[in-house]
């Protein structure tokens, strides 16, 4: 694994990139400027440029949001979320028509075009899961003892990531309930990074691809997964995990991951 000065150092290799939003884009609370200008300049090479993200919502939703940021549009052609991917197979009730939404309301977006067949956890063919309810971010308990009666029904997890950082604060995601509910012996169905279909929907088989992201058990194992290239951006999710660039080599030995370069910030 290679440390990347500067993307500009080998983009002209590349014809799209797939690029983390969470963590290296943005902080949830403000962008990255230098992270911005690394976009600004891929666009006006020409490049594709694809925001692949596992926010369980909507792509426009992100797409808001990342507007409220001041991100400007002329960067945002291509979003696409792992809510997104999840929403069309919902729409086709392929786990059944009645679901039990497990997330905070800021997440019902992703099921509105089929918000008629809300219902409860008893009575639900499958359950939604897209993150943790108010009150209980870190009550583990609370959702063992929510769902252990209910491990018969699938779990259907809009974003696979188990952390993320807002601002410095670091918050639980929907797949710490993911693997909360495989642990009591349910099934789960994941949508998004690292799982195969969602790249497919990113790039074809003959454009030399690049994945840009800060989380090894998604963006960069979903890079392996496809056999693509990947740069790890250190200071994000795993920032508290080591102390020193030297024991990057261990973190990626503990994750069972590889990538091609990493550098601390995307930096063009």
């Amino acid at each position: 694994m290679i440390k990347l000065n500067h993307l500009a150092e080998i983009y002209n290799s590349y014809d799209t990139f797939i690029i983390d939003l969470w963590g290296v884009i943005h902080n949830g609370i403000r962008l990255y400027p230098k992270a911005i200008k690394v976009v600004e300049n891929l666009i006006k090479s020409k490049k594709k440029v694809v925001f692949l993200s596992n926010a369980p919502r909507p792509s426009n939703e992100v797409k808001k949001f990342l507007h409220k940021l001041k991100m400007e549009d002329r960067y945002l052609k291509n979003i696409l979320t792992s809510g997104e991917a999840a929403m069309f197979v919902l729409q086709e009730q392929k786990y059944g028509k009645f679901f039990y939404h497990l997330g905070p309301q800021r997440d019902n977006s992703v099921f509105f075009n089929i918000k008629e067949n809300k219902t409860s956890l008893e009575k639900c063919n499958f359950i939604l899961c897209t993150g943790l309810l108010y009150g209980h971010e870190d009550d583990f308990t609370y959702y063992k003892k929510l769902l252990e009666n209910h491990i018969s029904k699938k779990l259907i997890c809009t974003n696979p990531d188990l952390t993320v950082h807002r601002g410095d604060v670091e918050e639980y995601c929907a797949g710490t309930i993911a693997q909360i509910f495989e642990s009591l012996g349910g099934k789960v169905i994941y949508f998004g990074k690292p799982y195969k279909e969602i790249y497919k929907m990113c790039f074809e088989k003959n454009e030399k691809t690049l994945a840009i992201g800060d989380n090894l058990n998604t963006d960069i194992k979903g890079a392996n997964n496809m056999n693509i290239d990947s740069i790890f951006i250190s200071n994000g999710v795993h920032r508290s995990e080591f102390k020193e660039e030297s024991e990057l080599v261990d973190l990626f030995i503990k994750y069972k991951v590889k990538a091609n370069y990493y550098q601390p910030q995307l930096i063009w």
